[in-house]
């Protein structure tokens, strides 16, 4: 069942892979945007997965983060997410980011509650 307080972690290391160089998102290597935005995400999601009914997942729908602070090559990047609001399908989150030095990133992030045929038949009958 899910409840408000549900917590979830997810870790990266950053390496040539996710800086906003690789990535497409800056020029420097340091962590990207988009890759913190990810490792919130994965963080969130896999925090309520046991509690979903089979068949069924979550996807993102709305990220309201700022991205506070850089963090190099090398360092490890932890992401943290609580469950803040549930209402029906919808789930709210509190995300934040850290390095190994302190606080990169926070905001809030929002998922619903998905079936997950359904979802994928509906996103496939776009092709036609």
């Amino acid at each position: 069942m899910l409840t408000t307080g549900i917590k979830g972690k997810a870790e990266a290391v950053v390496d040539a892979h996710n800086t906003a160089k690789a990535m497409g998102s800056g020029t420097l290597d340091v962590f990207a945007t988009p890759a913190m935005v990810a490792l919130m995400e994965s963080a969130a999601y896999r925090s309520v997965a046991s509690a979903l009914e089979p068949g069924t997942g979550t996807v993102g729908t709305l990220m309201n983060i700022k991205h506070v602070a850089a963090t190099p090559m090398g360092m490890r990047v932890t992401a943290e997410s609580e469950l803040i609001e549930v209402d029906g399908r919808r789930l709210v989150f509190s995300v934040q980011a850290s390095d190994e030095t302190g606080l990169i990133g926070t905001g809030t992030h929002e998922r619903f509650i998905v079936a997950d045929k359904k979802f994928m038949a509906k996103a496939e009958s776009k092709r036609g």
